[in-house]
């Protein structure tokens, strides 16, 4: 007999649960990013991450990628990586008489890029592709990748050396952009009395920790929140959101439809975490800013003053009203 919604809802909802509270034994604070990665791979979403070092970005990613039993490959960023290090490359076979593939550490469930604006433009395109179409073309053929497909990537708005921005485009195609800050002084005592206890070392914590789902019951999640009901009230609400970012004064470049898409699939998932299986308003406002900040270009005068993108979506949350 199949579960109802409810009973897959609850499902979901015990599931990230279960995530929150292994990796939290771990990671200190960081709970937004725990979840914003949570609702981008039911969405088959990515994740951009902007933030200082040492502030346990690959740790994270590690022990999510664990826990959902998904494949993890981490590419470090550098000016000299080419994309055949990222996507691969043909070889001949002189054994066999053809070409072979030699995959590269893009072919996998959950790929972390570290430092991706130290890639240069050649090689972000490269990720581009996979990022949109979830392929990889190497020698003129196309090659799929996994259903089960998620991609973070970081960079340190602090060092811009040797860095090549990401373009409009790319930024667009990520579901959620988050931004991460050194810990508080409460946040640093509790790391240090993790290391004193031996609390932190990764290959002790893998090992003692077993999957909680897969990517067969992500793929069934994934449907489950098709089926949240969202009404029209919602929608435009929605909308309203996006569209003032296109609208306001401190705003050369507003938001794309892919943020509008964004805002109604992170919400119904945010409802299942809710265990609800309706989206209210409050789902799009708490996910407002990590689906728009990273998709607005602020004008040069709005950006001479020290206006930031949060400051700006948080000014349009606070004016947006509820039809």
């Amino acid at each position: 007999m199949n579960e109802s919604l409810n009973e897959r809802i609850k499902t979901i909802a015990d599931a990230y649960e279960d995530i929150r509270l292994i990796t939290q034994q771990v990671v200190v604070a960081n709970q937004p990013l725990i979840e914003e990665i949570f609702i981008s791979m039911i969405n088959g979403g990515h994740l951009l991450i902007e933030g200082v070092p040492g502030t346990a970005k690959t740790t994270v990613c590690k022990i999510i990628a664990r826990l959902m039993d998904y494949e993890f490959r981490r590419v470090q960023g550098a000016v000299d990586l080419q994309p055949a290090d990222i996507i691969g490359v043909r070889t001949y076979d002189r054994n066999k008489n053809k070409f072979t593939l030699q995959k590269g550490p893009i072919f996998t469930n959950f790929l972390m890029v570290d430092e991706m604006n130290r890639l240069t433009p050649k090689t972000q395109s490269a990720l581009l592709e996979a990022l949109s179409e979830r392929q990889a073309t190497i020698d003129g053929i196309s090659y799929p990748l996994s259903d089960a497909y998620f991609v973070i990537a970081t960079q340190n708005p602090y060092d811009s050396e040797g860095t090549f921005p990401l373009i409009e485009a790319q930024r667009d195609r990520f579901m959620f952009s988050t931004v991460l800050n050194h810990l508080d002084p409460e946040g640093e005592l509790e790391i240090l009395r993790r290391e004193r206890a031996g609390e932190l070392d990764w290959k002790i914590y893998r090992d003692r920790v077993a999957p909680v789902l897969g990517p067969k019951e992500i793929g069934a999640m994934a449907a489950t929140i098709r089926e949240i009901r969202v009404d029209e009230t919602v929608l435009i609400y929605v909308r309203d959101l996006v569209s003032a970012t296109r609208s306001h004064s401190d705003v050369r470049l507003g938001a794309s439809s892919r943020a509008s898409i964004a805002l109604l699939g992170g919400s119904r998932v945010r409802a299942a975490l809710d265990g609800r299986t309706y989206v209210i308003p409050d789902d799009a406002r708490a996910l407002a800013v990590p689906a728009l900040r990273h998709r607005i270009l602020l004008t040069r005068e709005a950006a001479i003053a020290g206006v930031t993108p949060d400051a700006v979506v948080g000014e349009i949350i606070e004016s947006a009203g509820v039809s």
